[in-house]
């Protein structure tokens, strides 16, 4: 709509689609999918508010840009409002209209307003502490946090965004070569430049980091890479497109060899798949292979159209299988929930339930249970403890001891956790009656 040029929207699409990042959000159940798709809709809509002549159009396209930043506020907070300024501010100093700073953010913010009010006013009324909690410990607290929920090194998002972009990463070489940016004329250009780069600063400059926080930066990385492309493939340029293609065909095409040696040298088990696995084996091994090749014919290609088009196409069935190819050994470590439920005939009405911040929401939604005491630290539950009626939920070790030696022997006390954190405990508690291992959880019974 912006660019005249049709082909530059759909493969920006077709990028931002297929990159393996992207993928992997868009199947898990994470609010970070959700605040960036609100967010990636605010920002499209305030670039179409800035190149709008009509007055009145513009004023709508704020309003709606407005009403965006509104849901992606209800989605997780102010991020909804620090992604858009820190990538705006200097995107309309760029342009030379710093001016628009101070006249434009009226519409915007009212629409914002009144999308949050009626949530933020009853949950004020219902809980008057809240807004300090939420705005001071879970926004500024810890985003400066020395001891964050999830410290990471400050370069943290560099492989993040660059394994997040695959297969599209090894074609960053021909994007930079047909790029425009050394003298960028075109104001979309701009606009995803600032919207790539200062978010990803924002998001670095924090000391507690997730993969899935960076997500608002893939949409601009995919205009970006379009344009860079397409600039690439109008000087007729082909080696370092052709270099970046058999890049990926031989690491795909190298790990699908890998797996396949392993199978047949290794059919009971190996390092990747268990015994009895052999049609994830299968489905995994089908995955590389099918990139290195179609990666491969994408280097032959003579025609632009056609290089493109199959390498778009390579990573599809790796992508398409990938939920079924999942080794054992993985689901053990991220997917407690076959584990816990595999137990749900040892749990009574009277059982004790214990777990760590981490499992705690799990052992509740399997077992149906919302009286599940927590051990040692609260986490995100930290805010909810505070209440009068749950005080009491959170054990030392020294309180759950005292609990599993008054009770021991009847099996009612039940601690299910990751097994480090039994490991570190153990000998601080008595011999149960009853335990057992899967992957790194433990089920616990006294």
């Amino acid at each position: 709509r912006v660019s005249g040029d049709p082909w530059k929207g759909t493969l920006s699409s077709v990028i931002y689609l297929t990159s393996m990042g992207v993928y992997a959000a868009g199947v898990y159940n994470s609010p970070d999918s959700l605040l960036s798709m609100f967010l990636t809709a605010g920002m499209v809509l305030f670039f179409l508010s800035h190149v709008e002549e009509h007055p009145t159009r513009r004023a709508v396209f704020l309003a709606l840009f407005g009403v965006f930043c509104g849901l992606a506020f209800l989605t997780k907070g102010f991020l909804a409002f620090a992604v858009p300024v820190v990538a705006i501010v200097p995107f309309m100093i760029w342009e030379g209209q710093w001016k628009k700073l101070f006249t434009i953010p009226w519409i915007p913010a009212i629409a914002a307003l009144l999308v949050a009010l009626p949530w933020s006013v009853m949950i004020h009324l219902r809980e008057g502490r809240f807004w300090h909690y939420f705005f001071w410990v879970e926004h500024i607290q810890r985003f400066f946090s020395n001891h964050p929920q999830h410290p990471k090194p400050f370069w943290y998002f560099v492989p993040v965004i660059a394994g997040g972009a695959l297969p599209w990463t090894v074609l960053i070489p021909a994007a930079i070569g047909g790029s425009t940016l050394k003298k960028p004329r075109d104001s979309l250009l701009r606009f995803s430049f600032c919207w790539l780069i200062f978010p990803f600063l924002f998001f670095t400059a924090s000391n507690g980091k997730l993969g899935t926080y960076i997500l608002p930066c893939f949409p601009p990385l995919a205009i970006l890479m379009a344009y860079g492309l397409t600039g690439y493939f109008q000087k007729k340029g082909r080696k370092s497109f052709n270099r970046g293609a058999l890049t990926l065909a031989a690491s795909a095409g190298l790990i699908g060899a890998i797996l396949l040696t392993a199978h047949l040298f290794f059919p009971t088990g190996n390092m990747v798949y268990a015994k009895g696995e052999t049609l994830k084996w299968a489905l995994g091994t089908a995955g590389f292979l099918s990139i290195g090749t179609v990666a491969w014919l994408a280097s032959r290609a003579s025609n632009p159209i056609r290089k493109i088009t199959l390498f778009a196409v390579a990573p599809v069935l790796f992508l398409f299988v990938l939920h079924f190819a999942i080794p054992g050994q993985s689901m053990k470590r991220k997917m407690p929930g076959p584990f816990i439920k595999a137990h749900t005939s040892r749990i009574f009405p009277d059982s004790i339930l214990v777990s760590d911040n981490y499992l705690a929401p799990a052992v509740c939604w399997f077992y149906r249970r919302s009286d599940v005491y927590l051990l040692e630290k609260g986490g995100e539950f930290t805010y909810g403890l505070t209440y009068g009626d749950s005080k009491g939920r959170l054990l030392t070790i020294d309180k759950f001891k005292d609990m599993a030696e008054k009770g021991l022997g009847k099996g009612r006390l039940v601690l299910i956790t990751h097994k480090k954190r039994y490991e570190a405990y153990r000998d601080r508690l008595p011999k149960p009656v009853f335990m057992d291992e899967y992957g790194k959880f433990v089920f616990v019974q006294f």
